[in-house]
């Protein structure tokens, strides 16, 4: 079925509602009307036809024909017609991929369009396929490489190239730092380049400058140039001569700089050089320079080489220099090499000046210098398959690694107490004892002072076919759901009492409750003027125009105040809102005591996409809060999905399969990762979108609503990251 729309989010969105969420996409181009879509329903395949319908037979001898004959006759017409229509789809079929493969603009997909971007700014197609495996569905629909999607590619660039932000991170630390390389990269005249830096920062006295360079000609003298400019010691050592033979004669310089010896990568003497530079007891930082105008196949040797030297002399290496960016046609090479390798990048430099040529790496504008600089390439766009761009990982375990943890640190970034739940996880595998000693120790702070604004009071009863009930979560000032949630049972009795002791531990002001507070505690709340919302039954009855009625037989006489766009269970929505100012009378009390002050809120829920109803909601809130709670109403009602979410969690972590483990641990490992699933469902910034991307990369591929698809991607993301750690490959500090 061919489908056309406006863009491509308006033919996606007619292709779904016709053939579902399974269809199978067979291709799209651009035409004079919009976008055109060719799909199938993925059980409509169809059949081959038989050899009698795809060969043309001569007309026969004019006859007379009997009734049984035209009877006949018309099912084989109908065949035969249909077998040609069939025919004329295949052959429109086909002419129709063959254009879609010649005109690869604007007719090809955003991931396409995005790969051969990253090909003419200079980088490789292994990490241009990583990046843009991540590519967010939202912006994978658009129409082409818009300004939105072009910065979600610069931010996933500048994640990749870390560096050190404060150059006082680098120059305040003192030690030994060597700078190492192939020959010819320019070690000796950003040895000079540092140095000066360092000197403008904290004078001549703390440093001194080494050189291990007794090959070239005038090598020494180049250096000595230097550290007479400078005011600096220079002190030679031998190639083949440990570092810790100079360390006696350099007593009071806290910052020591050595200019290596320049070796080819390929020089089975890089590994005794570098363990030379490991000798003493002091340990010395390796920093690999690259040369910004080689080959990218001689850089991505030099960094594998010298990465080999230093784990094989017991040392490691992060740190890099980028030189000779001035005689580089294009810097997208080099910083390839850097990101797919993890490096950090420290300075670039640019020329012979000392020490005016060098500058701290910024990651920002080095990705927009690079994707600014574009050589078009000839031919059609290189294509990457969908589901296996999906399950794409950067090609080495260490990446994968590297992969997870950034993804990790985003969500201690972005979820307050993330790590406290990372600590619950981190009770798997422990004693039955143990966990409940770190448990009880964990627990006893949280939530830390000041991290709660307000709470999201779940149901006082069991989860439907479950023994627990779905703890409470705290919300930061930010409105936003702290990732370890709160357990029922270890909170006092009381609804009244609960509310008090929040208030008075954590200034909590603000209370998210599902069903109607009690009468003692609705009173409290009125007394303190603290800020509330309930979710209710549309059964409850209330009082407007001096009768008692049910909030569902007034939702007719509400004032609609407009609509407001949602996400429910897993999916957009659209959210029609109307009001009522109702008063609440508890049981027991008299008709002519005066009541709650308050409002009703009526919801409808419909589908964004099909405009089919969902259902409809109800809430009350008081009267003194006015008519634009609408935050309130959307908190409450998204939080629908998360003891679903949590019940999902709780069956994945079955005892039989990750160890004994204690019941509350279990429910909190399941709850947090629900409210940080569904949080995640519900985040409309960029951040968002791109943890959401990255996390869903991380999936199995199967079809599921999002906030399911990304808790089962969080699950995941705590085993890999716990069978990473196992293997030794785990987070490591930078400093």
């Amino acid at each position: 079925m061919r489908f056309v729309g406006a863009n491509s989010r308006e033919a996606m969105r007619q292709v779904r509602a016709a053939l579902g969420d399974e269809a199978l996409i067979l291709a799209n181009r651009h035409t004079e009307q919009g976008v055109e879509i060719l799909a199938m329903a993925e059980s409509s395949a169809p059949s081959q036809p038989t050899e009698a319908a795809r060969q043309e037979t001569p007309p026969a001898a004019p006859e007379p024909a009997s009734p049984v004959a035209l009877e006949s006759s018309n099912p084989a017409h109908a065949f035969e017609a249909m077998s040609a229509r069939l025919l004329e789809e295949m052959r429109d079929m086909r002419a129709l991929l063959s254009r879609e493969r010649s005109q690869p603009e604007p007719g090809g997909t955003v991931s396409d369009q995005l790969i051969k971007l990253m090909l003419e700014s200079g980088f490789s197609q292994t990490l241009a396929e990583e990046v843009v495996s991540a590519l967010p569905e939202e912006l994978a629909l658009r129409d082409g490489v818009e300004d939105q999607v072009m910065a979600w590619l610069a931010r996933q660039l500048v994640k990749r190239l870390p560096g050190l932000g404060d150059e006082a991170a680098f120059m305040d630390r003192q030690g030994i730092v060597a700078l190492i390389g192939p020959t010819g990269v320019g070690k000796t005249t950003t040895t000079a380049k540092l140095a000066a830096r360092y000197v403008m920062r904290h004078g001549t006295r703390p440093v001194a400058l080494v050189t291990t360079d007794s090959f070239r000609i005038g090598a020494h003298e180049q250096l000595r140039i230097y550290s007479r400019l400078l005011d600096v010691p220079m002190y030679a050592l031998n190639a083949d001569q440990p570092v810790s033979d100079l360390l006696e004669r350099m007593k009071g310089k806290s910052w020591v700089i050595i200019d290596t010896v320049g070796m080819s990568q390929r020089d089975h003497r890089v590994i005794e050089q570098v363990g030379h530079l490991r000798g003493g007891d002091d340990s010395v930082r390796l920093v690999l320079l690259l040369n910004a105008a080689s080959q990218p196949e001689t850089l991505e040797e030099v960094v594998i080489r010298y990465r080999q030297a230093a784990q094989a002399a017991g040392g490691e290496l992060r740190d890099c220099i980028i030189t000779k960016q001035d005689e580089a046609g294009r810097l997208a090479p080099v910083l390839d090499i850097v990101m797919r390798h993890g490096l950090r990048l420290l300075f670039v430099s640019h020329g012979q000046r000392v020490p005016e040529d060098m500058a701290l790496a910024e990651p920002s504008a080095l990705v927009e210098q690079c994707l600014a600089n574009r050589i078009p390439l000839p031919g059609s766009l290189p294509r990457v398959a969908p589901m296996e761009a999906a399950g794409r990982t950067s090609g080495t375990l260490l990446g994968q690694g590297r992969r997870l943890a950034a993804v990790l640190e985003a969500l201690r970034q972005r979820l307050p107490a993330f790590e406290g739940l990372e600590s619950v996880w981190n009770l798997l595998g422990l004693p039955v004892s143990t966990q409940q000693q770190r448990l009880e120790a964990l627990l006893a702070n949280h939530p830390r002072s000041g991290q709660a604004a307000g709470m999201l009071w779940s149901e006082r009863r069991r989860v439907p076919g479950e023994s627990w009930a779905m703890p409470d979560v705290a919300l930061s000032a930010e409105g936003t759901w702290l990732a370890l949630p709160l357990l029922q049972h270890r909170q006092v009795a009381g609804q009244q009492a609960r509310l008090e002791a929040v208030l008075q531990q954590q200034g909590v002001a603000a209370h998210l409750i599902h069903g109607l507070p009690d009468s003692e505690a609705g009173e409290w709340l009125e007394g303190q003027a603290l800020t509330w919302c309930s979710q209710v039954r549309g059964s409850l009855r209330v009082e407007h125009a001096g009768e008692r009625q049910s909030l569902a037989a007034l939702s007719a006489v509400s004032e609609t105040t407009g609509e407001v766009r949602c996400r429910f269970r897993g999916a957009p929505a659209r959210l029609v809102l109307s009001t009522l100012p109702v008063g609440i009378h508890y049981k027991g009390s008299r008709r002519d005591q005066p009541g709650l002050d308050t409002r009703a809120w009526f919801g409808e829920l419909y589908d964004a996409e099909s405009g089919k109803s969902l259902g409809r909601r109800y809430w009350v809130t008081p009267a003194r809060l006015g008519r634009e709670p609408e935050s309130l109403l959307l908190a409450l009602l998204q939080s629908d999905a998360m003891p679903q979410l949590a019940r999902r969690a709780w069956q994945r972590f079955d005892p039989t399969e990750i160890g004994e483990v204690r019941a509350d641990v279990r429910l909190l490992m399941a709850s947090g990762l629900a409210a940080v699933a569904a949080h995640l469902d519900l985040g409309e910034d960029e951040a968002a979108m791109d943890i959401r991307a990255e996390l869903l990369g991380l999936g199995t591929g199967k079809k599921r609503r999002r906030d399911v698809a990304l808790l089962e991607a969080l699950i995941q993301l705590f085993q890999v990251r716990d069978a990473i750690r196992r293997l030794g490959l785990g987070e490591r500090e930078t400093g």
